[in-house]
């Protein structure tokens, strides 16, 4: 019995000391963002952002999943600029349960990002979180939208449900961007009709 203690607190204190010098050599945020993000270093956006041109209707197609989006399917996100500079956002989805769930907030760009990088906040001026729009093609018909700490990944297109060869090549740029595709989940919709 005694050997078994022994066994077990040796055990306890190598895990405990591999945890400190782990945590050590990389920094508590280090070693919590190793574990829980997909991306230790986020680029910058890759070009200009007209939000003109962004505006309107988004379906989520791929994302990394998180708290406030688990469950849910058929994602939407609509930005709308609004007369004094700001921008609004809606989010809906629908829920595991069959629930419909609507949030509201409102952007504004970052000074001197080109319009590609803004601060999002659904609960008003109190907490707001960073929105980068790291990529998206010429016609703004896709976008990979990420922010600074490579948590949070979403891979938006203007339809629901484009060309599984049009989400490979999204993937695949997301990837080149650094994300680990391995936590990317595909977001289901439903087909038009």
């Amino acid at each position: 019995m005694a050997r078994k203690s022994k066994a077990a607190n040796a055990a306890l204190v190598a895990a405990a000391a591999g945890a400190i010098s782990t945590a050590a050599y990389f920094g508590w945020r280090g070693w919590w963002h190793a574990r829980h993000c997909g991306n230790r270093d986020v680029p910058e956006p890759a070009k200009p952002v007209d939000l003109s041109r962004y505006a309107g209707k988004w379906y989520e197609l791929a994302r990394y999943e998180n708290r406030f989006e688990r469950g849910c399917r058929d994602v939407t996100a609509e930005y709308v600029p609004r007369s004094d500079g700001l921008i609004d956002v809606i989010n809906s989805c629908e829920t595991a349960k069959g629930g419909h769930e609507v949030a509201r907030g409102r952007a504004k760009v970052v000074a001197d990002s080109a319009g590609a990088k803004l601060k999002l906040s659904f609960f008003g001026p109190f907490y707001t979180g960073d929105y980068w729009v790291l990529d998206h093609d010429d016609d703004y018909q896709w976008a990979i939208v990420g922010e600074p700490s490579g948590c949070y990944l979403w891979i938006l297109h203007r339809e629901a449900v484009p060309e599984p060869s049009l989400v490979s090549g999204l993937r695949q740029r997301a990837g080149a961007l650094g994300y680990d595709l391995r936590r990317l989940r595909r977001t289901h919709h439903r087909p038009a009709g």
